[in-house]
């Protein structure tokens, strides 16, 4: 089978700053199935590290215990590949962290694209970042928890990448259903 190319790209789920169905800014709490589901997507897709962004403190105790269970704990050896994809995981405060930590390993600045359902003004669309990601740029894409990011990252973002869209007028995926499809057409086989 042919090796497809390995994207530059790291992945950050934001919890803060988010907004609620008010449009409140807010922060939000940690799933579970959300740190699971979406490592293994990174896993899949070659991104390079899945960083939780949470200021909060027992947030990120939890995120811990989490990913201790399946790193070191029973859950290793019972499931070596969800270990494998847990591994990706790292929590930072703010995505402002995220981005001079990538930036400093990677010795250039991370370009960051965020994630919207909604159109946020001149989107970049799914075809130009995928080929900008065969550039070997470091890129982070930004995903939100409740009901998106909070307009302050939009704004101080590099990119808003296009929203995905169904057939029909409805449009509130759950992040981890957005963050698949997403980095399916960014990497995937068939773009």
């Amino acid at each position: 089978m042919k090796r497809l190319f390995t994207p530059n790209l790291y992945v950050a789920l934001t919890h803060y700053p988010v907004i609620n169905k008010n449009g409140d800014t807010i922060a939000s709490a940690v799933t579970n199935l959300d740190l699971h589901d979406i490592s293994r997507l990174s896993r899949t897709y070659g991104v390079r590290a899945f960083y939780v962004i949470t200021p909060l403190q027992d947030q990120k105790i939890l995120v811990e215990r989490i990913v201790s269970h399946w790193l070191k704990g029973v859950g290793a050896a019972y499931n070596p590949k969800r270990r494998e994809a847990l591994e990706l995981i790292r929590i930072s405060d703010s995505i402002r962290d995220v981005s001079a930590h990538i930036s400093s390993s990677e010795g250039q600045a991370v370009k960051t694209v965020a994630t919207c359902a909604r159109t946020a003004g001149d989107c970049l669309s799914f075809r130009r970042l995928r080929a900008g990601l065969k550039s070997g740029a470091p890129h982070l894409l930004i995903f939100g928890t409740a009901w998106g990011l909070a307009q302050e990252v939009l704004d101080s973002a590099d990119h808003v990448l296009e929203p995905v869209t169904g057939c029909t007028g409805y449009n509130h995926l759950s992040v981890r259903t957005a963050a698949a499809i997403i980095l399916d057409r960014l990497t995937g086989k068939d773009g």
